[in-house]
């Protein structure tokens, strides 16, 4: 076998580099916790559709009910994780896949 070989792939040797590992924690601090909140509030939205329909048919101004200001929330939100995130990755995620990508590029020349 050849050095390269016992050493693993580029992918392999990559996957276990501290920067790599950083990386993914970075991604994964943001990534979980909003998944996980997020389909808490679309859960909640649901349940209540369901089981609260007094509370949901409750009238705010007009013909608006909570309901509906609950759906547009929902809207509301997902533009906000995704705009939180953008902000999140070009500062805390693309110089580090930047920095990674080049030395694999390196590594593959």
């Amino acid at each position: 076998m050849s050095t390269a070989q016992e050493e693993g792939t580029v992918f392999e040797r990559t996957q276990e580099s501290p920067d790599f590992q950083e990386l993914r924690r970075r991604f994964r601090s943001f990534a979980f916790p909003m998944t996980v909140a997020f389909l808490a509030w679309y859960l909640l939205y649901v349940i209540l559709s369901g089981w609260a329909r007094d509370f949901m048919g409750a009238k705010l101004v007009g013909h608006i009910n909570v309901a509906l200001v609950f759906g547009i929330l929902q809207f509301v939100s997902t533009f906000l994780i995704a705009w939180l995130y953008a902000r999140r990755a070009n500062t805390k995620l693309d110089a580090l896949a930047d920095k990674i990508r080049h030395e694999v590029e390196g590594e593959a020349k």
